[in-house]
């Protein structure tokens, strides 16, 4: 048993059952579940997040340490490879873009495989790319649809995005009226799908798992947490949604409520929620905001028309090869070893003087 998820796993069941139990015992932990930890959270997020991308944006970068994976611009006659090694700031931005949007440098990533022979494979890690996609474009989805939750009236992209992601329906029929079950989001199901691939594959692939941390796993933990609250909040459990949107109107507008008839489940969802946000700024999930800072992406490789000195350089003082040569030079044509330049013969009048 691999303690590490283990202890991940024990940390969200625990956190469950107890904002669950104390949820349902009475309106101080209401109010504790409904608008104090929230606040704190999302204070604790944006002083967090500011501090973090204030400390990568102060941290200074002397030298051109770009990852390429293509031709450097170098003579006219060889093509240089335009997004793979940016000669330009505009090549940067492409080559960020499409790493940002579409996870370019993963896609291409490989896993080292042993064969019969011995014999050592390289294999692209498809799957592992969509469903890295598949996570954060779901994530995202998700994200903007609760904005419903938090503006009046909803703004028309969040309505649009709510019918695409709803666009297949289960309606069932009573009687001889028609009523429609509240539209499956495709984007819920595809997270928590998403969520246990990532973590089915940090256990069953041994390198992977061999580097694995608690901390890697307990996100992954916390992620389904949601998700999985969410879909039982809409179609198993079912609650208010009128009374949600009334405390979470009371946190965007600093006029907190606690409504009546919000079950326990829903408070465990906004329990598991700011928990995440605390969590963000101080984890790898910090990469979303990283990404932007990362010198080996973000810089120009153009080492060969452009000498770059390290600024922070001060005075030094060398001693050459040429200073080391004339200090030594006659010990090292009697030692046989190779000089640049041959010692000067004295001529014997001059020897005879020294004498």
């Amino acid at each position: 048993m691999n303690l590490k998820y283990m202890y991940s796993l024990l940390a969200v069941i625990v956190l469950f059952l107890v904002s669950y139990i104390l949820a349902g015992t009475g309106m101080a932990f209401k109010v504790l579940f409904g608008i104090i930890l929230p606040y704190a959270a999302l204070l604790t997020f944006i002083i967090g997040f500011i501090s973090r991308i204030r400390n990568w944006a102060r941290s200074a970068v002397p030298f051109r340490i770009t990852t390429t994976c293509g031709q450097q611009k170098s003579l006219p006659w060889i093509k240089p490879n335009a997004i793979d090694n940016p000669f330009s700031k505009g090549a940067v931005v492409i080559r960020m873009f499409l790493e940002i949007v579409l996870f370019r440098s993963l896609f291409r990533n490989t896993r080292l495989k042993m064969k019969a022979g011995p014999k050592i494979t390289y294999n692209l890690e498809i799957f592992l790319w969509v469903g890295a996609l598949a996570f954060h474009y779901a994530f995202l989805t998700v994200l903007l649809r609760h904005l419903r939750f938090f503006t009046e009236p909803v703004p028309i992209l969040v309505q649009l995005l709510e019918t695409v992601d709803s666009f297949f329906r289960i309606e069932i029929l009573y009687d001889i009226n028609q009523f429609g079950l509240p539209g499956v989001y495709i984007s819920g199901l595809v997270l928590l799908a998403a969520v246990t691939y990532l973590f089915l594959r940090r256990v069953f692939i041994p390198n992977v798992k061999y580097i694995s941390l608690a901390a890697d796993f307990f996100p992954l933990f916390l992620i389904f947490g949601i998700a999985f609250t969410g879909i039982l909040m809409r179609y198993v459990t079912k609650i208010d949604v009128v009374a949600a949107k009334e405390l979470t109107m009371g946190l965007v507008s600093f006029h907190p409520t606690i409504p009546e008839g919000l079950a326990s489940i829903f408070y465990v969802h906004i329990f598991f929620v700011s928990i995440l946000l605390v969590y963000f700024p101080f984890s790898k999930l910090m990469h979303i905001g990283g990404i932007f800072f990362s010198p080996t992406r973000n810089m120009t490789a153009d080492t060969r028309a452009t000498r770059h000195i390290n600024p922070w350089n001060y005075p030094v003082h060398v001693h050459t090869y040429e200073e080391y040569e004339d200090e030594f030079r006659e010990k090292m044509v009697e030692a046989g070893l190779p000089v640049v330049k041959q010692p000067v013969e004295t001529p014997p009048e001059e020897t005879e003087k020294k004498e």
